[in-house]
């Protein structure tokens, strides 16, 4: 019976660093301006796992009949808001806080949360054809 030797690694070679790839846990100072007013606010945001956002991505989608799909993009920006913001001037970013604001506080935050579906590959792909 053969056996199958493993390779070795040779001592040249990198290991793989897979901590360039783990989410910090420090909440990040970002600065939210809303363009009508000219008015600005710091809030702290920690990044959504990779796993998390799939998972809230999932729960947004409504499988109809057929092949029929639907998104509700409010809802995916709602659930996004609420686990980001870790530290705003307004206390907690919650349903009842999001249904209170206007278009304005809205779409500055919304700038916030990172696209549900495509852009978000783009750096990956540049650094592997890199």
């Amino acid at each position: 019976m053969a056996t199958k030797q493993k390779k070795s690694r040779s001592i040249e070679e990198e290991e793989f660093d897979v901590s360039k790839y783990v989410l910090s846990t420090e909440a990040e100072t970002h600065t939210v301006v809303i363009p009508e007013t000219g008015d600005e606010c710091e809030v702290k945001i920690k990044p959504i796992p990779w796993s998390k956002r799939n998972k809230i991505v999932s729960a947004c989608l409504d499988w109809g009949d057929g092949s029929a799909v639907e998104f509700d993009g409010d809802k995916y920006v709602r659930e996004c808001l609420k686990l980001m913001l870790v530290h705003a001037p307004w206390g907690v970013t919650d349903d009842k806080f999001l249904a209170s604001i206007d278009a304005r506080l809205g779409s500055a935050l919304e700038a916030l949360v990172p696209k549900a579906f495509g852009d978000e590959g783009a750096e990956t792909t540049a650094a592997k054809k890199g």
